[in-house]
């Protein structure tokens, strides 16, 4: 598709988390914190009415959904074998507990926020001219995983 547009979320101050990659054998196993920064392409075929791939201005609820999963929250693993102790916090009122069945980690919240975003994008109308390429979470500069529209990746083999 010839037309590509990219939104970015938290880049400036980040929406902060804890997780622990609890199956990790480095420092990774303990609860640490990011800033997550969130970026998005889109991509269209043709552009809509106004010239666009997609109207940013259309996107706060997206926006909205990073925050209400991502910012302030304490991010767990669905398997994580200290799931109940997190909960108990959660109840306590003492963190706001987010429990991810699938995983936690940078890779797993861009698949995560992907499948949301693509949702999303229906739901918006923004779809079908205009379709979701790829999420990509940063945890800090270094440190990012993207998450691609298997559709792309299937087309490139």
């Amino acid at each position: 598709m010839p037309y590509q547009s990219t939104k970015q979320y938290g880049f400036d101050l980040g929406l902060s988390c804890a997780f622990r990659q609890w199956r990790a054998d480095s420092h990774c196993k303990y609860i640490h914190g990011y800033a997550l920064a969130f970026k998005f392409t889109f991509e269209a075929s043709k552009l809509d009415e106004r010239n666009w791939v997609v109207d940013f201005g259309g996107l706060k609820s997206l926006k909205a959904i990073l925050e209400e999963n991502f910012d302030h929250k304490l991010l767990v693993a669905g398997d994580d074998p200290n799931l109940d102790l997190y909960m108990k916090l959660h109840e306590a009122g003492v963190a706001q507990v987010v429990m991810f069945p699938d995983g936690v980690g940078c890779e797993k919240m861009a698949e995560y926020v992907f499948h949301v975003a693509d949702q999303w994008l229906w739901d918006a109308g923004f779809a079908p001219r205009c379709r979701l390429v790829s999420v990509e979470v940063k945890e800090h500069g270094a440190n990012s995983a993207i998450y691609a529209n298997p559709l792309n990746v299937l087309s490139n083999l």
